[in-house]
């Protein structure tokens, strides 16, 4: 069997790991076509990518934004002549539909035009000074070398929601794509390199999370951790990144609901929730994972809802029929299969779905079948914890606050829908619901790359993606001028 080998990249030159080691990168859908295989790197490896980041930062930082915005423009325009290239490359690698890969393509493309614009909108502050003769401003520097630590799902628009912004604002970076999906980001930064960006200004160090992650974290010379992946994770890395006193950005889990009220426009809704709990194979932090419905409308929306989802086409992403891909790996097989034993037995009710497949065109790869669970209540675990699968649970409530106090009720706060005509309730959600995305009338899915990403609680700290990303990859810089020609002392000189 013959496949490409790929190297890390350090320095701007394309290099094997230290101990020589590979990772096979297997499709999904079909476990005998090996994508390609890339570097099992380890310390030693990230320790030469931070190293030359450290050393393009000198100069990278010195070139203007808006020049370094241009580099982002061009990256931008070769991403749209490789869009289907990569769409197709993607699919093998991850397993999503062509639909969405071509998607997830776009969504780098959107965001290195959106960004691109940011090269002229750094902007900081002038204010007046307490004291005459003295000018007051404050500007934004880079923080540095940055490591950024992506997840499989989205395995080019995450890492360009976190390498485009971090290199706008003049950071150098090391990024670790996840090892399931590897060559997307090998993709989109090669894609950078073509469109004219210098050596060692974005370097991959590839390789599993204990080998590669860890190190990146902990390394002196890194200055901050921008982390997309699971709570459970997410929080050793800010745990270690919190010896070093350096900021963390985490994005994480989520259990997402959207709410549909009697009044709801039912075939909108449903529309909504099918795509929303199977699109991307329900492997989306943003998956909607819970269905709440008002008892009204609940029977007849089961019914549809399950017949529709009984109808959805499951294979190989790569034909164009198919509407539900493969699950990334055989892990995810293992926890989805988990998670509907323990629903099962905590009295839920299996209403389609609930094995993988495994027969025929299904046997070489890990296929789950779409899957529903209705007589949910909000204390069983499947309502509470995220699975990342092709399964949603139908929990059924009287009042609208029910509603809101149910959707509230887990660890998380990411995403949250509500489908209703009525106008005041919709405010009262957008106003009610803890989560950092909330839809009205649309499903739980479908981020836009100019506004913030992110969540609250256990979906993440604070930080954002989208439009708050450079906040994080820029360091505020107070700067005082005094042209007095004489010592001044702020709120001594100019006390009554």
């Amino acid at each position: 069997m013959t496949y490409p080998t790929y190297h890390n990249l350090i320095g701007g030159q394309w290099l094997p790991a230290a101990e020589g080691r590979t990772i096979l990168n297997l499709n999904p859908a079909n476990h005998s076509d090996v994508v390609g295989a890339f570097p099992s790197s380890h310390a030693g490896d990230v320790a030469l990518a931070v190293a030359a980041a450290k050393t393009a930062f000198a100069s990278w930082r010195l070139v203007p934004a808006p020049k370094r915005a241009e580099i982002l423009m061009r990256a931008g325009l070769l991403l749209k002549e490789r869009k289907e290239q990569y769409a197709r490359q993607m699919t093998r690698e991850m397993g999503k539909v062509l639909a969405e890969t071509r998607g997830d393509v776009q969504e780098a493309i959107d965001e290195a035009f959106y960004v691109a614009g940011e090269g002229r909108r750094l902007f900081g502050q002038t204010t007046p000074s307490e004291l005459q003769n003295k000018f007051a401003m404050s500007v934004r520097m880079p923080v540095g070398v940055v490591g950024l630590i992506t997840p499989w799902n989205f395995p080019m628009a995450i890492p360009s929601w976190k390498l485009f912004p971090a290199l706008v604002s003049g950071n150098t970076c090391v990024i670790k794509p996840a090892s399931d999906t590897p060559l997307s980001t090998y993709n989109l930064v090669q894609t950078l390199v073509d469109a004219g960006l210098p050596p060692g200004v974005v370097n991959i160090v590839s390789g599993t999370g204990s080998a590669v992650g860890t190190p990146l974290v902990e390394h002196p010379d890194v200055r901050a951790i921008s982390f997309t992946g699971s709570s459970a994770v997410g929080s050793l890395v800010a745990q270690r990144a919190a010896a070093g006193f350096k900021p963390v950005s985490l994005e994480m889990g989520g259990k997402n609901a959207q709410i549909v009220l009697d009044d709801a426009n039912l075939e909108l809704a449903l529309d909504g929730a099918l795509w929303g709990s199977f699109g991307t194979t329900g492997q989306r932090c943003t998956a909607t994972s819970r269905i709440l419905l008002q008892k009204g409308i609940a029977e007849k929306f089961t019914a549809e809802f399950v017949a529709r989802a009984r109808k959805l086409i499951v294979g190989d992403g790569l034909d164009e029929s198919v509407e539900v891909g493969p699950q990334v790996n055989e892990s995810q097989i293992e926890t989805s299969e988990k998670y509907v034993a323990i629903a099962l037995a905590e009295g839920a009710k299996l209403l389609t779905g609930g094995h993988a497949l495994t027969d025929g065109a299904y046997a070489h790869g890990t296929f789950f079948e779409p899957t529903v669970l209705g007589g949910v209540t909000p204390s069983m675990r499947i309502a509470r914890e995220e699975v990342f699968g092709p399964m949603v649970c139908l929990i059924e409530f009287e009042t609208f606050e029910e509603a809101i106090a149910i959707a509230n009720s887990i660890d998380y706060g990411l995403s949250a829908s509500l489908y209703t005509k009525d106008v005041n309730r919709a405010f009262t959600a957008i106003r009610d619901l803890e989560a950092g995305i909330t839809y009205i009338n649309a499903p739980t899915i479908g981020a836009e790359v100019h506004l913030p990403f992110g969540g609250v609680k256990h979906t993440g700290n604070g930080h954002r993606e989208g439009n708050g990303a450079i906040d994080f990859f820029t360091t505020w810089k107070s700067v005082y001028v005094d042209f007095s020609d004489r010592l001044q002392r702020a709120q001594i000189d100019n006390a009554e």
